[in-house]
């Protein structure tokens, strides 16, 4: 690795922002107009990292409204890099762009962060923003390793950051309404649930290709194990790519367990605790599933789920639910009866994206906050270790840790390559 002076000298001069040749306008820091947080009249600075497919939504989202504004976007892959500073600059033409997210981090005028990175990025990009003094947006899963994900809960409390995982269907009416009706134990004792992933196909052993020009591969690589570059390796796409690999994501479990998982977390009031056992496909049924301490199965794609994404059985009913605001019930009447006063009301919210900038302007945690993202990627990662191992893990959600199985206690974190530690 390169010394630290060397390294910001590459740094300066990799910037797309150097080639602005306009006068930027200044923009306030929204915390200073508002002495320790934004004030209700001003707008956030927002930095974009990583601009692949999900940042597409993202990248919309944030240039549109009126209290954000795209003040910098970051990519490795210098022609993403280009083009979504071309679009944020039709609103903001100082917005400027950077291959190296450390000069983001330099900069004071940035509030806010979201990153868009593949998973095996989303804890060091996490933490280094918070300690920077910007409030984050993450997608999900919100970490690849547990171990990282009890560092982020570490730094969202020192650093005092707002913090929110896009775990965006918390922020669905229809999921938000079946978690109430589980909660309030309206379909009796929840026996089963059943939650659809699908699969991708199987990682696989590329032949090496040229690094592409304009893509730092070493830099997108970054934590994980060095392997030669190959296109499908680094590829985003939602049917596999870079989701394939252990290397950088959890596959199905993280992918749409990291969805789904939580839904199932927050329904059954687990979001501050988690399963104790975990089963690969095969081992005592032919499908992957894992248990919570009271009994309670859930199952991967396996069981007729009526259609929907996720299934809860109770022992009086059941709740049935889908993106697209699709909820069915039994009884029937479950889906459009009201809440009575003694019913457990859940934290509520409507837009997964402005309930975050809510929280920068009110300090509120967010829906999906690191404690809670926390605990979902953990119920996804465990069931990874156990499909990876193709054994049963035991795990104690208190002590945060597998039980009676060393090296399977070992996957709790991951070797990070020299350069790339995790920041504290």
């Amino acid at each position: 690795m390169s010394s630290s002076s060397t390294r910001r000298t590459f740094l300066k001069k990799g910037a797309i922002a150097a080639a602005t040749t306009f006068a930027a306008p200044m923009f306030l820091k929204a915390a200073t107009l508002g002495r320790g947080q934004p004030g209700p009249n001003s707008r956030i600075n927002v930095a974009l990292i990583g601009n692949g497919l999900i940042m597409n939504g993202h990248r919309g989202y944030f240039r549109s409204r009126e209290n954000t504004v795209v003040a910098a976007v970051c990519d490795v892959h210098q022609g993403r890099l280009q083009s979504a500073l071309d679009q944020c600059r039709k609103e903001n033409n100082a917005c400027q762009g950077y291959e190296h997210y450390e000069e983001i981090m330099e900069r004071s005028d940035i509030d806010a962060v979201v990153v868009g990175t593949p998973d095996h990025w989303h804890a060091a990009l996490s933490i280094a923003a918070m300690r920077a003094g910007k409030d984050v947006y993450v997608e999900k899963p919100m970490t690849l390793t547990i171990e990282e994900g009890k560092a982020m809960v570490a730094a969202e409390k020192k650093y005092g950051r707002i913090l929110q995982v896009g775990s965006q269907q918390r922020s669905e009416r229809a999921f938000h309404k079946a978690a109430e009706i589980v909660r309030s134990g309206w379909i009796g004792n929840v026996k089963e649930v059943y939650c659809g992933l699908g699969s991708f196909p199987a990682p696989t052993d590329f032949p090496e290709q040229p690094v592409p020009e304009g893509f730092n591969y070493d830099k997108w690589l970054g934590p994980a194990p060095w392997e030669p570059y190959h296109n499908e390796r680094v590829k985003g796409n939602y049917g596999g790519g870079w989701r394939n690999f252990w290397e950088y994501g959890s596959r199905k479990n993280g992918d749409w367990g990291a969805h789904h998982y939580d839904i199932t977390q927050w329904a059954l009031g687990m979001d501050h605790s988690g399963p104790v056992f975990f089963a690969p496909a095969d081992y005592d049924q032919p499908y992957q599933y894992y248990e919570y301490e009271n009994g309670i199965r859930v199952i991967r794609d396996w069981g007729d789920r009526k259609g929907h994404m996720i299934r809860f059985v109770g022992d009086e009913g059941e709740v049935r639910v889908s993106r697209g605001g699709r909820i069915d019930t039994t009884p029937a009447l479950l889906a459009g009866k009201p809440l009575s006063p003694s019913d457990t009301r859940l934290y509520k919210s409507r837009d997964h994206r402005a309930n975050w900038i809510e929280g920068i302007y009110t300090r509120k945690h967010a829906i999906c906050d690191a404690t809670v993202g926390h605990r979902t990627a953990t119920v996804c990662q465990l069931a990874g270790i156990a499909e990876r191992l193709n054994r049963p893990i035991k795990w104690d959600p208190k002590k945060e840790q597998i039980v009676g199985d060393p090296a399977a206690a070992r996957w709790q974190d991951r070797p990070r390559r020299a350069g790339y530690e995790l920041p504290v």
